[in-house]
């Protein structure tokens, strides 16, 4: 097997939202459901604070990672792995145009379990 035009990607990172969902018309009419949040991956955690960049996140309702989603919140430690793809967007503080990262997740793993809303 040829790993040539293989788009493999595995990052951790911590949840800066809770997930939005939205539905996406195509093209043939029919709808889907994606969900998009954002995660901070540390370059080199060792190394010092603040010094993490961002990942925008697609997952498509049907994949592995779309069944994940309830235990999905703000703060969580997740480990995504998908397509990666760059792409351009304009910087809130300067309006500079920048690159930017984003998954297609395939799946997703949850660092531990899901926290309870109640205090145990």
């Amino acid at each position: 097997m040829s790993s040539r035009g293989l788009n493999l990607c595995t990052l951790a990172g911590n949840v800066a939202a809770d997930p939005e969902v939205r539905e996406i018309e195509r093209k043939d009419g029919s709808t889907a459901k994606l969900a998009e949040l954002t995660i901070y991956v540390d370059r080199i955690p060792s190394r010092k604070d603040n010094d993490s960049f961002t990942v925008s996140i697609n997952i498509w309702e049907g994949s592995p990672a779309w069944r994940k989603l309830d235990y999905v919140k703000k703060g969580s430690l997740i480990i995504a792995s998908g397509a990666i793809d760059a792409f351009p967007y304009v910087a809130k503080s300067d309006s500079q145009v920048r690159a930017g990262l984003q998954l297609k997740a395939t799946d997703i793993f949850l660092d531990s379990q899901p926290r309870s809303e109640q205090a145990v």
